[in-house]
Formats: C-alpha cells, structure tokens, sequence
C-alpha cells in the first residue's frame, strides 16, 4: 500500500488518476483518512459507482487499516442491510447517488465532494503504511442475495502476488495507461488500481461504460497521459467495441469474467488487437492464469498458463485427463470468512485440462455440467458453435429437467438488431457438427439474455416457461 505514497514522493507530477497526480491522490488520500481513523468500527462498506472519489475512500479506509467492505450498487437496501448484519459491519460510506439505497437500520457517511477532498494541502501524514501479508484488505461477496453468499477476504499477501506477478506477465511502460470501466466494487476493478499504484501508472476511471468515450481515449492520436493503451474487458463489451475499432495503441485488453466466443477472438486477431485472455476469480484477486492470443494463436482455445507463483492441478482427472481444477499459490484466498480455511488448495469448481505445454483448458463450470443420458455435454462447445453465426448477438446453454435422460441442453439466443433466424435454422446448423445427443431439444429466442452488474450472463434466470 505503500506504492501511493511513494509514488508522492519520488514522482509527485506524474498522473496517476484521470487528469490527477499521485501527489494530488495522495494528499486526498491523507485527507480522508484523517476523518476515517476517528471511527470505532473495524470493518467498513463503501457503497459507489466507479469515481475518482470512491478510489480515494477504498484508498483512505486500507490506509487506516480497517476491512474495506465493497458493495455491489445492484443490491436493494434489505440485501445490503444483510450483508452488513452477518459481517458486523456497522459504519457504510457512500456516494450523493446512492443515498437511496441505504437501510434506515446502519450509520451512514455521505462522501465529500472530490474539489473540498483535494483543496486541503494541510493534512499531517501520520499513518502507518505498512501492512502484514495475512491483514484483510477489503471484503467482497459472492452469489449475493437475501439469503445465502461467502464472504472473500483479499489480504495483503495475495495483492502483492498478484501486481508482482501480473507486471511479470504484462510488463510494463512509462505510458501505461489502464481503463477501468468493470466496477471498482469488483476484484477485476479494484485489481486494476492496485496494479497501477505497483507499477507507478495512471488508470483512467469512467463512471460508466460509454462505447464513444472508450473509442476517443483508445484511438486518440495525441502522446498524453489520457490516451490509455491498457483495458480489462468482459467479451460482451468487447463484441460491441470491436466492430467501431479503427486503430488503436493499446499493448493489453485483459479479456475474461466469462467464456470468450472463438467468433470474437477471430476478429480481434485480424486486427491485432492484443488480447490477453485470462481465468481467475475473485477468490484468487483476479486473474491466476493468462496469455498473449497474438503471441500463441495455436493455444487459443486455453486460457493461458498460470502467473507466476501459481500451479493448477487436475483432480480426479479421467482417461482424456480432464476432471477438476485446483488452483494453489500466493494468491490464493485462505478461506471465506466464517467458514473453514482451505490450507491453500482452491476447487474453482470448474472442469478443464492442462495440455503437455501447461496450458490450462476449461471445459465449463462444473455446476453448469449437462449430463444427459451418462453423456457428459459441455455448454461451451455449443455456445462456440452458435457464435459462429453472423446473426447472434449472445447465447447460453442450460439443462432442463427430461423425464427419459434426465436432463438435456436447452439454447437462449439473441441476435443483433436487425438480424434472425428461426430456432429450426439454429437446429439444422448445429445437427451438422455436433452428436445427436449434444443439440439442444429446446430453442428460446430472447430480446436479450440477462446479465449482471458485471455483464456476466446470468443462467440460472434462464428459463423454458416464462
């Protein structure tokens, strides 16, 4: 954590946020956490959309070495007061924005406005920036709902290995310059910063996903610190931009959260565009394994190898090899809070293979497994097939119960505006290259598939009858 201040120190001018420099972060970072350290409570909740603000509170609340709570802004008040009741967490910072979504139930703080944050030039620096590996960091949860959800503590042992290795992996440059449009309160964004204060780069925070404001800052031609040529990405964003693409400068789009269309892939390569795909969790602070498409083409149906530091090991592997994948190493989470520790072996729950190269394979979620008739059937080689054609826009496979096999692949497609095709066109299509048992016995044609705050697809909302 150390990385801000020094960075005040050795670099003062450079940018470091938007048009801001790590002296001006810094010293809004001071400033807050001033008024932070006052408080009683160990463990406190940011509630915000992606702002400059918001990263100087989750900076400023690390600082005073309180357990950072991030919430998902998606999260109705009932969900959040859940939340903050099983985690004891009594203090909830938040943005003018989202004032409406907080329970009556929970002390609030409203943020400062970023221009009375960075006017005070006489805050005293008296912290203590030095944190142990096992000290929490900040706090995410997963599978959040009213009910049931696991509590990931990021420690400070897994974010050093992981802005260690990842500068290893995707070097690094003066310029640097990364684009955060995945929300702050996610490991993808929250990895972003913290490898940009490692590194001693900018990042450029949008508040939202805007396809004209990506395209200017990715395609400008001026040499400024505001020109970005680095990016994480889900594929569902990416299969916007890419057809608006006309040049670029960009040396990374770090591309994962979901199953990369081969469709998609294909048209970045004709564009040299730089994708990195990658495989990781929020149990394992983003990405674990990863790789250069343009640089091993013939790998890429993987997801890369694992960074530095890190194994993947195959459990219970059957005669081709595949089975379960187990993640170990530094950046591995020691367990949800609440629950048992793991002793440093992940099940990500994912099915997959390691090639002769270690290169790692995923076949698909263990829990979105078809198993039809003793017949493994793996969504994704379905999903591949379906993005191949012209018209489709997304797509998703998933079981539905069946009284003779048990269960059998159902499709949920949607296509481009402007384009179609009837779910007997689909099935023809797919007889062609699949076994029978593989194509799906049921075809739902949607206006769009539901997604996430994440834009991950949401599957278990996917339904026959509705």
């Amino acid at each position: 954590m150390d990385w801000l201040r020094y960075g005040a120190e050795h670099y003062p001018n450079r940018i470091c946020i938007n048009e801001y420099t790590y002296n001006d972060i810094y010293r809004g970072v001071v400033h807050v956490a001033r008024k932070l350290e006052l408080l009683q409570a160990s463990r406190i909740a940011i509630l915000s959309d992606n702002s400059v603000t918001m990263a100087i509170y989750v900076l400023a609340t690390m600082v005073v070495h309180k357990e950072l709570l991030l919430l998902n802004v998606h999260l109705k008040p009932k969900e959040i007061e859940n939340q903050l009741a099983q985690l004891d967490v009594t203090a909830l910072l938040h943005s003018v924005e989202r004032r409406e979504q907080l329970p009556d139930s929970i002390s609030t703080i409203v943020f400062e406005s970023l221009e009375r944050i960075l006017s005070d030039e006489e805050a005293e620096d008296t912290f203590d920036w030095t944190f142990e590996d096992r000290d929490i960091a900040a706090i995410m949860n997963t599978s959040a709902t009213t009910g049931q959800f696991k509590s990931v503590p990021l420690r400070w042992g897994q974010i050093r290995a992981h802005v260690q290795a990842s500068q290893k992996v995707l070097g690094r440059t003066e310029k640097d310059n990364w684009l955060m449009v995945l929300p702050l309160f996610h490991v993808s964004g929250l990895s972003i910063l913290m490898r940009s204060l490692y590194n001693g780069t900018a990042v450029t925070i949008l508040p939202k996903y805007d396809e004209a404001q990506v395209l200017k800052l990715i395609e400008s031609e001026n040499i400024n610190m505001m020109s970005i040529n680095m990016m994480s990405l889900v594929p569902t964003i990416l299969t916007q931009l890419e057809p608006s693409i006309s040049h670029h400068k960009l040396r990374v789009i770090l591309l994962g959260g979901e199953f990369i269309p081969m469709a998609l892939i294909d048209a970045c390569e004709k564009k040299s565009l730089p994708i990195y795909k990658t495989y990781g969790m929020t149990e394992t602070f983003s990405q674990s394994v990863t790789f250069s498409v343009l640089d091993y083409p013939h790998k890429r149906d993987s997801v890369g190898k694992p960074l530095p530091g890190m194994q993947v090991r195959i459990d219970n592997p059957d005669a081709d090899g595949i089975g379960e994948i187990h993640l170990t190493g530094p950046m591995v989470m020691t367990g949800y809070i609440n629950k048992e520790p793991i002793d440093g072996d992940l099940n990500t729950d994912d099915i997959g293979y390691v090639d002769e190269d270690g290169f790692v394979y995923i076949l698909n979620r263990r829990k979105d497994l078809i198993i039809s008739g003793g017949e493994n059937i793996y969504p994704k080689e379905l999903e591949d097939l379906v993005y191949t054609l012209p018209s489709v826009k997304e797509c998703a496979v998933v079981p539905v119960p069946d009284p003779k096999w048990g269960q059998v692949p159902a499709l949920f497609v949607a296509f481009h505006d402007g384009e179609s095709m009837t779910a007997d066109a689909i099935l023809s299509f797919m007889t062609k290259s699949l076994a029978k048992y593989k194509v799906p016995k049921y075809v739902k044609i949607l206006p769009a598939l539901p997604r996430n705050g994440t834009g991950k697809i949401v599957r278990n909302e996917l339904r026959l009858e509705d």
